[in-house]
């Protein structure tokens, strides 16, 4: 008899089954020590509800408007490559369940960049979501012990058919090579002026972490922010996703939406990030393990749970609309430090 799947954490463990242990340890493992890794988790149980009682809640509305769009819930999808090493309908069939969100990175030859820029113009995609938290990758010591290598059969369909030059690469060479070969090191803002330059699109920057880049990004007239350390993939003994929002939610002053991404896998988390600033959330690896577990139905499954128990938390919360969702229905451990310095 099937299991009866009742919460996001449980395709993890259907995952971890399924896939080659290299496969799995690549999606699951974080840098280093893994301290970020578990602190995007364990960061949001060091934040506690503040509910309001005697509240009409027979209707809840979590419709709302991201960048212009308007959406049916604030749980979108973070730019997650290769999937296919998931599934083999990969990210086709997480498009399907969802509007995926588009991601490029920046490589050596900005004549690469231009060219997916203007595929991604073509193909319809809404805005461009650039990743700015890696001029080197993170060293995961699992991708190590394990030798991960890139499967033989995939493809990294994003660069078949660009007019670039042939990469010579070892044969034993994977992704992390692969990659590491490409990232421009030398990333910085003029960067992101040069892309506002040959393309209309609104640019979202993920991997903010400070108040300090937050100025500059709005300065820099980007469109929005993902706070984000990579799932803890990238530079260890960073803080969590979550502690670092409300940072740069103050930065922003309002000027543009700031999104949150990273640890998130229960709609309780989802309405603590709210109730901090976010306009939405990414998820990402939760989508790949459901994908990997049970292919489109999967991730239809999780999003339909996120959204459910999002929604059970308004109500439990006094709040019928995602407007309704303000600080003073959470309490963080800033917030008890602060009344403690007044005693």
């Amino acid at each position: 008899m099937r299991m009866e799947i009742t919460n996001v954490s449980e395709y993890e463990k259907i995952a971890k089954q399924k896939l080659p242990k290299m496969i799995y340890d690549f999606i699951a493992s974080g840098a280093e020590d893994q301290w970020t890794l578990r602190e995007n988790r364990s960061a949001f149980s060091r934040i506690l509800f503040r509910p309001r009682i005697l509240v009409d809640v027979s209707n809840i509305n979590m419709t709302t408007t991201v960048l212009g769009f308007k959406i049916s819930m604030r749980i979108m999808i973070a730019p997650t490559s290769v999937q296919k090493m998931a599934h083999p309908e990969g990210e086709l069939a997480t498009a399907r369940a969802a509007s995926a969100a588009n991601t490029i990175m920046v490589y050596e030859d900005r004549n690469i960049v231009r060219q997916i820029v203007g595929r991604a113009e073509k193909a319809g995609f809404k805005a461009i979501v650039l990743t700015v938290d890696r001029p080197r990758l993170g060293r995961k010591e699992a991708d190590i012990k394990n030798r991960f290598t890139l499967p033989p059969s995939l493809k990294l369909k994003n660069l078949e058919e660009l007019n670039i030059k042939k990469m010579d690469m070892p044969n034993d060479s994977g992704l992390p090579l692969y990659v590491g070969s490409q990232i421009v090191r030398s990333l910085s803002w003029k960067d992101v002026k040069w892309l506002q330059t040959i393309t209309s699109l609104p640019i979202i920057l993920k991997g903010v972490m400070t108040a300090e880049d937050t100025r500059l990004a709005v300065r820099a007239g980007v469109a929005g922010i993902v706070v984000s350390n990579h799932g803890g993939r990238q530079l260890d003994y960073v803080p969590a996703s979550i502690t670092c929002l409300e940072e740069v939610v103050k930065a922003a002053q309002g000027k543009v939406p700031v999104f949150l991404d990273g640890g998130i896998r229960r709609g309780t988390d989802i309405f603590k990030a709210l109730a901090l600033g976010a306009s939405g959330v990414f998820i990402g690896r939760p989508v790949v393990f459901a994908l990997a577990a049970d292919g489109e139905a999967g991730v239809r499954k999780v999003l339909q749970m996120l959204s459910d128990e999002l929604e059970l938390t308004m109500a439990l919360s006094g709040c019928t609309s995602i407007e309704q969702i303000t600080r003073n229905h959470v309490v963080t451990e800033s917030d008890s430090n602060r009344n403690l310095s007044k005693m």
